[in-house]
């Protein structure tokens, strides 16, 4: 009967075009690929879509934005807390991304879930399963900033009402959006990772 039980299981793992199956209800950071996590990246798209352009404004691209906000927001910034930046969102490339006001509705598990693959992906990157207080504050800022110059370039928004939601990007100059192709997007997001990967240990 328990083997039964075993057998008729739900499948909760996803197999990886590396060929690692990752579980996600107890992900292990030895089935964490940087290569997966940019083809999956490169291909969900912020705002569900709902973006000008010929071409989605992927995650990848977010992240990347997000971890030029870092920079700029506190120059001199340890290597391994751009990196950090720079893999804030990789667990949407299993999980998807929900806009905030869904993931507000789908409540906490889905927030446990996500910070459970955080974990391994840290892990499997050299970084603190969780991160200091500090360091995901300055994350946290470097998104709102990131979203702000999205909802006004690509997403529609007006600014006061971005403002509204996002707050005032200070400390960061005007940069200029250009949704990606997901192959462009994907190596520049594998290219961005191999610059920051050397450096977390010396710094």
């Amino acid at each position: 009967m328990a083997k039964l039980q075993k057998a008729m299981k739900p499948r909760a793992w996803q197999r990886m075009l590396s060929g690692r199956r990752l579980d996600l209800l107890d992900p292990s950071p030895f089935d964490v690929e940087i290569e997966d996590i940019a083809h999956g990246l490169a291909r969900v798209a912020r705002w569900n879509g709902q973006t000008y352009g010929d071409h989605a404004f992927s995650v990848a691209q977010h992240c990347m934005l997000v971890e030029d906000c870092v920079a700029q927001l506190k120059p001199g910034v340890a290597h391994r807390w751009r990196l950090a930046a720079l893999l804030h969102d990789a667990p949407e490339y299993v999980v998807g991304d929900l806009i905030s006001p869904f993931k507000a509705a789908v409540g906490l598990d889905y927030k446990s879930l996500e910070n459970k693959l955080l974990a391994a992906i840290h892990l499997r990157f050299g970084l603190p399963a969780i991160l200091p207080e500090e360091t995901t504050a300055l994350i946290k800022r470097a998104d709102k900033v990131s979203a702000f110059f999205e909802a006004t370039q690509l997403a529609g928004f007006a600014t006061d009402e971005a403002l509204s939601f996002f707050g005032s990007p200070r400390g960061v100059p005007p940069m200029k959006l250009k949704p990606l192709p997901a192959a462009d997007a994907q190596r520049e997001f594998v290219e961005r990772f191999k610059t920051l990967l050397p450096s977390t240990q010396n710094h």
